[in-house]
């Protein structure tokens, strides 16, 4: 999977290890959650930009059935943040994650939680 340069975005930029790690093995699909490749990062970014200039955040999942994805705050020493894109500026904030692991987990445990298996 090709990744966003966000490095080029935001200087001195650089993914987690953990993050890199799962791209590595290919786990990018968590039923709810997936990870954005470089058109859908590329994109996500630009719009972050543009409705919420005062934050700089490297997007880089989503979920499929609303609006919410996470990204690295760099201005938060690269915690995970969940976003409500589109929301209004000052209300697109969700939640707030100490590492990139507290959301995976989170995301796993939706997964197994919440998990549709009737498409396998």
């Amino acid at each position: 999977m090709k990744l966003l340069d966000a490095g080029s975005i935001y200087k001195g930029f650089e993914y987690p290890k953990e993050f890199l790690k799962i791209v590595h093995l290919g786990l990018t699909d968590f039923d709810f959650w997936y990870l954005m490749d470089y058109e859908h990062a590329a994109c996500r970014i630009k719009g972050l930009q543009e409705r919420y200039p005062e934050r700089k955040l490297v997007p880089f999942a989503r979920r499929d059935d609303n609006d919410d994805i996470v990204c690295f705050d760099i201005d938060k020493g690269g915690r995970v943040q969940k976003i409500h894109d589109f929301a209004s500026s000052g209300w697109e904030q969700r939640k707030d994650y100490e590492s990139f692991w507290d959301w995976f987990r989170e995301a796993i445990d939706e997964m197994i939680e919440e998990g549709e298996y009737d498409e396998i």
